[in-house]
């Protein structure tokens, strides 16, 4: 393991980008790990620029800024524009279709196209698991991440639809 795991997860207000970061800190608390989190918004409740960050580390925690993330999660054109260029290069950028419309092919990082809302709808009639879906992407690529912590945390901090989130985890997680 890297000696810090920085992942930074935007998109809008309403997608749930806080819950994700709550989620993947939550999982590394679970591992014993150390954890920082930050999360940024607009004034708007719903449909404002949102962003989650989230480092992991087994030391300790120097700052809880992601300068280079390892892994990011664009869940609006807006934010992969904003973010892209700070991934390091051997990094992953995670990327929504339904969301994001272009990508940067110049970039040298890996970027995936995750299509959880599209996915979710498909398989929920809903577009409410998408964020459900990428948490089980993040857990497979994710090494530090153990699958199991990762969906206890799920169940834990999203009170609702265990039997869905469940399945929708499991999604996302066959999805890469």
């Amino acid at each position: 393991m890297k000696e810090r795991i920085e992942i930074v997860a935007s998109g809008f207000g309403g997608q749930g980008v806080v819950r994700l970061g709550q989620i993947i800190g939550e999982t590394g608390v679970k591992q014993g790990l150390r954890v920082a989190m930050l999360k940024s918004h607009g004034t708007e409740m719903r449909g404002g620029y949102v962003r989650s960050q989230v480092v992991l580390s087994k030391d300790v925690i120097d700052s809880p800024m992601c300068e280079s993330p390892d892994y990011f999660i664009a869940l609006s054109g807006a934010a992969y524009k904003r973010f892209k260029d700070t991934v390091s290069d051997d990094g992953v950028i995670f990327y929504d279709p339904a969301f994001v419309e272009e990508i940067d092919k110049d970039l040298k990082c890996t970027q995936k196209a995750v299509p959880a809302k599209e996915l979710s709808v498909k398989n929920f009639d809903n577009p409410l698991f998408a964020n459900t879906l990428v948490l089980g992407v993040i857990a497979k690529a994710v090494d530090i991440l153990e699958k199991d912590k990762v969906l206890e945390s799920i169940l834990e901090i999203i009170p609702k639809f265990h039997d869905r989130n469940r399945e929708a985890f499991q999604i996302g997680y066959d999805y890469v």
